[in-house]
């Protein structure tokens, strides 16, 4: 009897804890499982979607369909575009996928004249390059002919008679081949190439000398520049003394210190001596280069 109650008891305290589920509960749970499966099944297929393109289009890029062959060469005037090609490594029309940018830059800045460069794929087959070139300052001797120098003394190329507005560089060794830089002579060609537009005319050689820079004027007239520093200030310096009563053949400016300029007598000898092609306004030749220039 006892057991009876007892059992009878438990059930009804079983019964009394079951809670019923609402339909709508079962209805989204089973929802969201389908919903799950759906993107795992969709994540499957994309990714086999991706790796089958890929296994099918990376032997299509190595084939010659998309080799490049349309290739334009943007700012070069000193440089000819097939040298820009052969050197960015376009001459032989690679594939534009085996295609290092940076390393072709790289390849065209080696060339003498060229600064700056950068290489731009456009696909499927095109190829841009641009460059900056370097801008000539001065010119100096090499045997029969003359070598091409920037600011910063790189040998840009040689031509057999200076172009015109260029200034003779001397006493700075001699030049080694296009692409290399002279030994000597940095600071002369900076000052060179910050010559004013009014002032370039009347300077034909420039030259390191004493730890500075001398300059040669047309007329015989030499300046003690100095060193390369408040080169505003020693310009003004240089013009206004020329300008006004001008100094006679043999006369040296001196602006070493630009607050106070003079005028002494003195050989215009620059450490190369040319006064006399200078005094001719003629460009001063190679033979009448010192030993060195």
């Amino acid at each position: 009897m006892r057991d009876g109650v007892l059992a009878q008891a438990k059930e009804t305290e079983t019964q009394e804890w079951q809670v019923e589920i609402d339909p709508r509960f079962v209805a989204r749970r089973q929802e969201v499982r389908r919903r799950s499966s759906r993107r795992r099944w969709i994540l499957v297929g994309s990714v086999a979607v991706v790796g089958l393109l890929g296994a099918l289009t990376w032997p299509l890029l190595h084939t010659g369909i998309f080799s490049a062959r349309a290739f334009q060469v943007v700012g070069n005037r000193h440089t000819a575009t097939p040298t820009v090609l052969a050197a960015a490594g376009l001459d032989n029309h690679p594939l534009m996928i085996d295609l290092d940018t940076a390393a072709a830059a790289a390849r065209v800045e080696d060339l003498p004249w060229v600064r700056s460069a950068q290489v731009q794929l456009h696909w499927p087959d095109g190829v841009v390059v641009r460059v900056s070139e370097r801008r000539a300052v001065a010119v100096v001797a090499d045997g029969s002919q003359w070598a091409e120098l920037d600011s910063t003394g790189r040998v840009l190329g040689l031509v057999p008679t200076p172009p015109a507005g260029l200034i003779q560089l001397t006493s700075a060794g001699r030049p080694g081949r296009p692409g290399t830089t002279i030994v000597g002579g940095r600071a002369a060609l900076g000052v060179a190439a910050a010559l004013p537009v009014a002032l370039r005319p009347l300077v034909t050689t420039v030259a390191p000398k004493n730890g500075g820079v001398y300059l040669s004027l047309r007329g015989g007239v030499g300046v003690t520049f100095g060193t390369p520093v408040q080169l505003r200030a020693k310009f003004e310096d240089i013009a206004s003394l020329v300008a006004g009563a001008a100094p006679k053949a043999g006369s040296v400016i001196d602006v070493t210190v630009p607050a106070f300029p003079s005028v002494k007598p003195g050989s215009t000898s620059s450490p190369t001596s040319s006064s006399s092609s200078s005094s001719s306004g003629g460009s001063p030749g190679p033979a009448g280069s010192t030993p060195g220039a």
